[in-house]
């Protein structure tokens, strides 16, 4: 008995030792290593990749085979697809997955909530995603944004619906004319009504042309480009000389006041064009014997003072329901009223786009029977060409340079910090621009 204890006791002091030996070895083998001994490899792009992709105008994500980011673009994070380290969007995440597997080269289109949504912005983002392998341990994903494609692509349809019916109107009635002072040759009175109705038709065509051509200026992608500091009163000068002779016709008194020592900085001939449009505007729809007044001031706001010119007119006003629409294209409150005035349609929308071209707005008061204010507002001369700079600044940025997942804070706690998007509830324009083919 005592000798089976003793023979136990032996083999476990034995395996003991042996394990005590084991165990010294090791910790004398990683104590001794040397500290440049090589570590597991991280995935890093293959040479000459990050040069590539930094060019493209895709967002570029190379994910590794753990599904980590190795890096992404700009452009890929502020759009919200990475964050944290990690891809974001699962249907684009199962898509590299796929693609890691067998190796084929997959596309889809997305259509993912935004982020940070403003007024004036849609509330989906339409992006194509394109993965493909990258070596043999990473996923490239590529990603287009085709929000931007998609509305330019209904504006050109309603555009070419629009313009349709309205070329073809005065088109038609000048055909008519000229037949009806065909079949009058005989009759001179008629031959000279007829011949006047033309003229008007022609004046009313030629005028639709010009705010066409006026409009796609205005749309212009970098129309600040050329931008210089412009006198409010110069440009108020320009707007009584447009409609003068209108305004005296009707016997319209126009005032203007607190302008003297206002200036903007933007496109002079544009910044005249729209201020001309809400003058004549409110000549157009202003009853006889009336006054119009322009009135200019500077208003502090919270990211820099803003210069506001605003047009009074004592016209026929504009119903609460149609306020909201006054601004798009070729919408007309009365269109009787505007087949007698000339008007096209088009001048609220030209305004609209130079004030956001030139990061401001327009907003409308209107009381049926009243009259109408619009107010174009616009950021003073320092503050608009800081936001300019930057905002091309912030373009030319936001490139194809590939970043690394730690030099981007994690933006879902940004948007967080951030909060919701002030509300502008008398704000009756779209500032998000409109592009005409």
């Amino acid at each position: 008995m005592n000798a089976a204890v003793a023979a136990v006791a032996a083999i476990a002091g034995l395996c003991t030792g042996v394990i005590a030996m084991l165990a010294f070895r090791l910790s004398e083998r990683e104590r001794t290593r040397p500290s440049g001994a090589p570590q597991p490899a991280e995935a890093t792009l293959p040479p000459g990749v990050d040069t590539v992709l930094s060019v493209l105008r895709s967002s570029a994500v190379v994910l590794d085979e753990s599904d980590g980011v190795v890096k992404a673009s700009s452009a890929a994070y502020a759009l919200g697809l990475v964050r944290g380290g990690r891809l974001a969007v699962e249907p684009m995440l199962k898509m590299a997955r796929d693609t890691r597997r067998d190796g084929e080269i997959r596309e889809t289109e997305i259509d993912l909530p935004r982020r940070g949504r403003g007024l004036g912005r849609a509330d989906v983002l339409a992006v194509s995603a394109r993965s493909a392998p990258l070596g043999s341990r990473l996923v490239l994903l590529l990603v287009e944004d085709l929000t931007e494609s998609r509305r330019i692509e209904a504006v050109r349809r309603d555009f070419v619906a629009n313009v349709s019916h309205e070329l073809k109107t005065p088109a038609g009635a000048l055909s008519l004319l000229s037949e009806a002072v065909l079949g009058a040759a005989d009759d001179p009175e008629a031959v000279t009504r007829f011949a006047g109705r033309m003229q008007n038709e022609a004046t009313r065509l030629t005028n639709l042309i010009q705010e066409l051509i006026d409009l796609s200026r205005v749309q212009d992608n970098d129309m600040l480009a050329g931008a210089e500091l412009v006198r409010v009163d110069e440009l108020i000068a320009e707007a009584l000389d447009r409609c003068r002779q209108q305004a005296g016709s009707k016997h319209i008194t126009i005032a203007s006041g607190g302008i003297d020592d206002l200036s903007v900085w933007g496109n002079r001939a544009q910044l005249a064009a729209a201020l001309g449009n809400l003058v004549e505007n409110a000549v157009n729809y202003s009853p006889h014997h009336t006054r119009v007044a322009i009135a200019g001031t500077r208003v502090p706001a919270p990211g820099g003072d803003l210069v506001e010119i605003a047009v009074t007119d004592q016209g026929v006003g504009i119903p609460e329901t149609d306020r909201e629409r006054v601004f798009e294209r070729f919408y007309r409150v009365d269109p009787a009223r505007s087949r007698a005035t000339g008007g096209t349609g088009l001048g609220l929308a030209i305004v609209k786009h130079v004030a956001a071209s030139h990061g401001g707005e327009v907003q409308v008061w209107s009381a049926e029977g009243q009259g109408s204010t619009f107010t174009l507002r616009l950021p003073e001369p320092g503050s608009a060409r800081e936001r300019h700079l930057a905002a091309r600044r912030k373009r030319d940025r936001l490139g194809g340079t590939l970043h690394e997942p730690a030099e981007f804070p994690d933006s879902a706690d940004a948007d967080a910090e951030a909060g919701p998007e002030p509300h502008h509830p008398t704000r009756t324009n779209d500032p998000a621009r409109e592009v005409l083919p």
